[in-house]
């Protein structure tokens, strides 16, 4: 697929690296940055596993619809992580008890060339930003369509109706042209659904579930981080 979020060099592409040690973590500031940030519906959001640190971390990264909005948000998150700007027009930023508790505190960014805050979460940030401009990786947490994948939905509607390019079943062979699963199956979206990018194309794993029916592979947390969100 190719997608108006990657520009030249993966410059629409902005990764944070905030300390995150799970998914849960790395889901909680994605939607707290979606929020704040106040970033376009378009905006694909993604959590990453970095390695290339002395600690493995999980960073986040943001594709924006274009170079235009991909600034407006650099400079609104900076704005977020520098607590000197606290007393600029509308407080933009947040001191440094604001920071700790939004999870900032010490944060790391990246928007191609460009960083911000402590070398190794800069580092992190950055990887995950050239991960995603990629395609090659990349666990999806908001894409356009996401809202719309709540109860069950049919497999078509999944498709049809949000970026995720195609599913996979687990443990299923390849399917090949004209033999994937029935377009008209249900999907139990169990509210959670997070493809990946793969060869630059958004994936879903499928997994079958009771009554001929599938659901995505990752289970959802038990007790979600935002109670308001798939």
């Amino acid at each position: 697929m190719t997608t108006p979020h990657e520009g030249p060099g993966g410059h629409t592409v902005i990764g944070v690296a905030a300390g995150s040690v799970n998914l849960r973590e790395a889901d909680h500031l994605i939607r707290h940055l979606a929020d704040v940030l106040d970033l376009p519906a378009a905006t694909v959001a993604c959590t990453h596993l970095v390695r290339a640190t002395a600690r493995p971390r999980t960073a986040v990264s943001f594709a924006l619809p274009d170079a235009e909005a991909a600034t407006a948000a650099w400079d609104r998150l900076l704005a977020r992580l520098s607590p000197e700007d606290t007393a600029g027009p509308g407080g933009a930023g947040l001191d440094g008890a604001g920071l700790a508790s939004a999870g900032l505190d010490g944060a790391g960014a990246a928007l191609g060339p460009a960083t911000h805050g402590p070398a190794e979460e800069a580092r992190s940030a950055t990887a995950a930003a050239a991960e995603h401009a990629r395609g090659s990786g990349g666990r999806a947490v908001l894409y356009p369509g996401a809202d719309a994948l709540t109860g069950t939905v049919t497999l078509a509607d999944l498709l049809a109706r949000t970026a995720i390019d195609q599913v996979v079943l687990v443990g299923a062979p390849p399917a090949t042209d004209g033999d994937g699963p029935d377009p008209h199956i249900p999907v139990r979206t169990r509210d959670h659904v997070r493809p990946r990018w793969r060869d630059g194309r958004l994936v879903l794993d499928l997994t079958p579930a009771p009554g001929g029916t599938l659901a995505p592979f990752e289970v959802p947390n038990p007790t979600p981080c935002c109670a308001d969100h798939p």
